[in-house]
């Protein structure tokens, strides 16, 4: 069987999500069975394109054709003839489609196949979702996904469970949830030394991020050490003087390093899919507190592996409880345990097979 795998978004959770593919599916075992290509986009600031090829598995197949996050007719339709050429040349059996914008090119070159294939697309958090673009765009972008999926067809894969209740009013719809390699991962765990308790968050500086409310919340817990980890266009938006901002780290060690040195993870995006930086910090035992939205709500079990809030006064007495190391530990136990029951990336790839196989 061979599949392509299609991703424009090459960044951030979505890297690791990828690495940790190429990882499972270029095993020898599996290689025999199922041959991997991904095809990517390697522009995203945050990634080094050499990386790529050392990062990611020799049992997968690796093709970069340029591909832009945002609407641009003519670099779209270019996009979308260099698919074509690679799927015809390819003739997978399967081609799985990650993000919008490879849902929307990724199906388009599909189609002049004229040969069809099995068409599979994972969202990995739905663009009608965004809080930054304008009601007329959400509703754009809703009508497009539902446009797309009666012409081309396909099965969405969600990777959440909130995702997948909202893929199930758009079409023929299954789950299989984001996983981390929570062993990979937990070989960094140490207790935290930190004098002052020390919280961070793992990602872009962007408007999904919601620096300004980082920024606002370190301002109102001034003896608390704030970290993010990461770099991004919007890093000006950050000018309290109890947050230290990382830049960016390239190399996996040093990440899980910083991340395992906090004593509380926060994400507070506007939007998401299923933040894999979240259950990094989960398998890494910290407890979590997240904005009360899709995706941080199907990772955060709130009051017993974090917390979620709605409103910036909520975080009062949830850190309040976090300030006794004991409540921490037993958090970041549930978290731990949470991880191996729902989010171990080999549990969640074999099931992926199994609908490969269907």
């Amino acid at each position: 069987m061979k599949v392509v795998h299609i991703i424009e978004a090459l960044g951030g959770g979505v890297y690791t999500y990828f690495k940790d593919l190429s990882d499972f599916f270029g095993d020898d075992e599996q290689n025999r069975a199922i041959k991997t290509t991904i095809i990517y986009s390697g522009n995203r600031k945050e990634i080094d394109p050499e990386n790529i090829k050392k990062d990611f598995s020799d049992g997968v197949d690796l093709i970069e054709i340029n591909m832009t996050r945002e609407f641009s007719p003519i670099q779209d339709l270019k996009s979308t003839f260099k698919l074509w050429k690679e799927l015809k040349k390819i003739n997978p059996d399967i081609i799985h489609l990650h993000s919008s914008k490879a849902g929307v090119l990724g199906r388009i070159a599909h189609f002049f196949l004229f040969s069809k294939k099995k068409l599979f697309y994972t969202p990995h958090g739905y663009a009608f979702l965004r809080t930054d673009i304008s009601s007329f765009k959400k509703k754009l972008y809703w009508q497009i996904e539902k446009m797309i999926q009666q012409l081309f067809g396909g099965t969405t894969i969600a990777c959440g469970d909130t995702e997948y209740e909202i893929a199930k009013t758009i079409g023929d719809s299954k789950l299989v949830r984001n996983g981390i390699d929570i062993d990979s991962v937990a070989e960094s765990f140490t207790v935290p030394k930190n004098e002052k308790i020390t919280v961070g968050i793992m990602a872009r500086i962007t408007a999904a991020r919601n620096p300004a409310l980082f920024n606002k919340i370190a301002l109102r817990f001034p003896d608390y050490h704030f970290v993010w980890i990461g770099d991004g266009e919007l890093k000006p938006l950050i000018t309290a003087p109890n947050i230290r901002i990382t830049g960016w780290i390239t190399d996996r060690k040093k990440v899980l390093k910083e991340l395992n040195n906090i004593d509380i993870y926060m994400q507070i995006s506007l939007w998401e899919g299923l933040p894999i930086a979240v259950l990094e910090a989960m398998a890494l035992q910290k407890p979590v507190i997240a904005t009360n939205i899709i995706g941080n709500k199907d990772a955060v079990l709130h009051n017993h592996t974090g917390f979620l809030f709605t409103e910036i006064d909520e975080l009062d007495q949830y850190f309040e409880f976090l300030k006794d190391p004991e409540n921490r530990m037993i958090f970041g136990k549930n978290s731990l345990e949470r991880c191996n029951d729902l989010f171990d990336k080999d549990k969640n790839f074999k099931d992926l097979v199994l609908i490969y196989n269907q």
